[in-house]
């Protein structure tokens, strides 16, 4: 793996668990109306999502760009598209802060697991993540795809984890915290944007395509 996949999953990683999402807000309102110990169950139910995920990319996807190397493209156009939408999404007047969540009724932790197990598997930022975002970053003349994609993976979860771990642990100082500096919440979203929103202009302009073999 090169130093320029590391750095690009490592920042399209972060842009993406930044950006509030299903994952994000179940999080919050979770850890917020019930504790720090419910919103740690729920993610430990993302988690296994996202290996779910990182499972049938390694497993599926590279054999189906082999057979249709046009999935190729349209999946990187869905990408960028989306990306796109979620850049929107944060950039535009009158958005609703992640750490506004509503309420919930407190829930037994193996629901709270099934939860955020749920809630990661429909989540379209961790499909498309794997789906179309990963497998730029794969380069099939740096060796087995497999691991490659594997190892690429396993750092979006690395790093994924570790922001939602903060978040959860921190979600009731930060609520309080941003609820009174709407400065904050503004340059937050506006970063993000910009982020995503480069991400998905140069996601869709570049020509280069990456043969993908099978393992």
């Amino acid at each position: 793996m090169s130093l320029g996949a590391l750095a690009g999953i490592t920042l399209v990683a972060l842009g993406m668990v930044l950006t509030p999402g299903p994952n994000m807000v179940y999080l919050v309102s979770r850890s917020i109306t019930q504790g720090r110990r419910a919103g740690l169950v729920s993610l430990t139910g993302v988690a296994v999502g996202f290996l779910a995920y990182l499972a049938a990319t390694c497993f599926g996807l590279t054999a189906v760009f082999a057979l249709v190397p046009e999935a190729y493209v349209a999946i990187k156009l869905a990408g960028a598209g989306y990306l796109l939408y979620l850049a929107w999404k944060t950039l535009k007047p009158g958005g609703t802060s992640v750490f506004q969540p509503k309420a919930l009724k407190p829930d037994p932790p193996r629901k709270l697991f099934m939860m955020g197990l749920v809630t990661n598997l429909l989540n379209p930022k961790a499909a498309v993540m794997y789906m179309s975002l990963l497998p730029q970053f794969i380069d099939p003349s740096a060796g087995d795809v497999m691991t490659q994609s594997f190892l690429l993976g396993t750092v979006q979860i690395v790093i994924s984890m570790a922001v939602n771990t903060l978040i959860v642990l921190t979600a009731g100082s930060l609520a309080a915290f941003l609820g009174t500096r709407p400065t904050w919440l503004r340059f937050q979203r506006y970063v993000m944007g910009t982020m995503l929103g480069a991400f998905a202009l140069k996601l869709a302009t570049d020509r280069s395509r990456a043969v993908i073999a099978t393992p």
